[in-house]
């Protein structure tokens, strides 16, 4: 490993912490790429004039971060970076694209349901009337990262199973001619039940992320609903803030 590591001993912020901090920003900058390894704890105490259980503190919250893990018999290896995702209307599949994520995408449904009260009330569509509903898997790197529900409106465009797994739902829609405007969201966090652990690799009741939101195009009118789930270890949202004057 030949990044440019060092620490401040005269500064207040912890040994391991400046440590843990510049090894993150390797891995988000790409100096340190998925698969890397990171090298020996000794080696890396040695060079930086640290104690080795400076360096494994260091190491074990990149670990707890889901950014490094450890592998008997190989060492410790660069898993991925974390996608910090602007609050801005785009879609998972871009942003993961953007982050040098090489996304992947399993379509679990696809199919036309009645509408529940929350979908066709989210849509502006009477209850009970057909939707689309699809779900689906969203992967980076060959590994879960979100669990997707949306639903659509009937007849805005030809859902192709295939389709869906090749690219990213937005894509679609603008594709088909739709121009996509604005959207209401919501952000919080719950457990993970258990099919959704299932499905994104975690324990039941583990913490998720959640996202929902419905997006509208330039007519005003309500193309999607998505109710989102994302693993909190793989997934941010980003947000800036102003001051009201």
């Amino acid at each position: 490993m030949s990044l440019d590591l060092s620490v401040d001993r005269s500064s207040p912020v912890p040994l391991y912490f400046q440590l843990s901090q510049q090894l993150e920003a390797a891995i988000e900058h790409g100096s340190l790429t998925p698969g890397s390894l990171l090298g020996n704890e000794i080696d890396l105490a040695a060079r930086l004039g640290l104690s080795r259980p400076t360096v494994r503190q260091a190491i074990q919250s990149l670990v707890d971060k889901g950014l490094l893990v450890r592998r008997r018999g190989v060492g410790t290896q660069v898993v991925h970076s974390q996608v910090k995702r602007p609050l801005e209307l785009s879609s998972l599949y871009d942003d993961l694209e953007a982050a040098g994520q090489r996304p992947a995408t399993t379509v679990l449904v696809n199919a036309v349901i009645p509408a529940s009260a929350e979908v066709a009330g989210a849509l502006g569509v009477a209850e009970g009337s057909d939707v689309h509903r699809v779900e689906r898997l969203r992967l980076a790197h060959g590994e879960p990262m979100a669990y997707l529900i949306n639903h659509l409106p009937l007849g805005l465009l030809d859902l192709d199973t295939a389709q869906l797994e090749a690219t990213g739902l937005y894509r679609l829609l603008r594709a088909s001619g739709i121009t996509l405007h604005s959207a209401r969201q919501s952000i919080g966090a719950r457990g993970a039940t258990a099919a959704e652990a299932e499905r994104l690799s975690e324990a039941e009741g583990a913490p998720l992320l959640t996202m929902r939101r419905t997006t509208f195009d330039d007519t005003g009118r309500a193309v999607e609903f998505g109710d989102h789930a994302y693993r909190p270890t793989r997934y941010s949202f980003d947000f800036q803030l102003l001051v009201r004057s």
